[in-house]
């Protein structure tokens, strides 16, 4: 299976793993010419931006790492976006999670990083 089959197979996992949460699943892979958001759902009165990280093993370093702060300015400008071409306002309150699936585990990090800015 390539990587991007893999991707997906572990976002579709992620989205399951996160509706069992609470979370309600708005899309999957948002893709603009800012960038790409693997999941945006709803969840405790939040706009959700998702990006799920995966590991096949703890060697490979910890999977919420790989989310610096270069792909935290590309979520942000991708968010951006979202809201102001879904009729989203300023107030609406939105947070950036991470679901980090290491092996056969996966746990979601709530408010992994704050808006960095476009």
């Amino acid at each position: 299976m390539n990587k991007r089959a893999v991707g997906t197979a572990y976002e579709r996992q992620a989205g399951a793993f996160l509706s069992e949460q609470g979370y309600e699943i708005l899309q999957y892979n948002y893709r603009c010419a800012q960038g790409e958001i693997d999941i945006i759902a709803r969840e405790g009165g939040y706009l959700v931006f998702v990006e799920v990280k995966y590991r096949r093993d703890p060697g490979s370093g910890a999977p919420a790492e790989a989310v610096n702060q270069k792909k935290q300015r590309a979520i942000s400008r991708t968010a951006l976006y979202y809201c102001l071409s879904h009729g989203y306002g300023e107030t609406t309150p939105c947070r950036f999670d991470v679901v980090a699936a290491l092996g056969d585990g996966m746990r979601v990090i709530k408010n992994a990083f704050e808006y960095t800015g476009a």
